[in-house]
């Protein structure tokens, strides 16, 4: 539990400056852009390791359930999930969906993570989920506070035709083979 916890403490605190300007700004100035994006990405890649290595001894060790829920909440997850998809391609697709939400990776990580959360009564995924979404609603609150939004000069409806259709091939995708193959829980048994 000490990897995953330290994981995600090195992952957000890579993410902190994204959300804390100032800071952002500050160490900008201090070790330059190149610098600055070097060391925030490496931090969230040692973190990110460090998520997967201690959530996958976690898992080893044995679950620590602390509510059961009901076989319901886990065929709602996998509706939820379905928008994370489209949303992740779309953020990165200049499409109408990018230019309406601004920040769909954010909203991707908010739905993924809530889903994980209904489905999951464990305590490591409470810990790994619950953070992401905390993350993700704090990120989003900083910036609208700011009033960024991603620009997209000439939205596409094929960018979004895009998102759509290759969202819905890779969430049928990860339902039948890929969260078996990545993650070693198969959804449909």
């Amino acid at each position: 539990m000490f990897k995953l916890v330290a994981g995600l403490v090195l992952f957000f605190a890579a993410h902190a400056p994204a959300i804390a300007r100032g800071l952002r700004d500050r160490l900008r100035a201090s070790w330059g852009v190149r610098g600055y994006r070097g060391a925030v990405s490496l931090l969230a890649l040692v973190g990110l390791a460090l998520v997967v290595w201690g959530f996958h001894d976690y898992r080893q060790a044995g679950y620590i359930q602390v509510w059961d829920p009901p076989v319901w909440t886990r065929h709602l997850a996998f509706l939820i999930n379905l928008p994370v998809f489209i949303l992740l391609i779309a953020a990165y697709a200049p499409g109408h969906i990018k230019a309406r939400l601004g920040h769909p990776m954010l909203a991707a990580v908010k739905f993924w993570a809530l889903a994980h959360l209904l489905a999951n009564g464990d305590l490591g995924g409470m810990l790994l989920f619950g953070s992401f979404l905390g993350w993700a609603v704090l990120a989003r609150i900083a910036t609208k506070r700011r009033g960024e939004r991603a620009v997209v000069a000439n939205p596409s409806w094929v960018a979004d035709a895009v998102a759509v259709v290759g969202g819905v091939a890779l969430w049928a995708l990860m339902l039948t083979r890929l969260h078996t193959l990545l993650i070693g829980v198969p959804l449909l048994s």
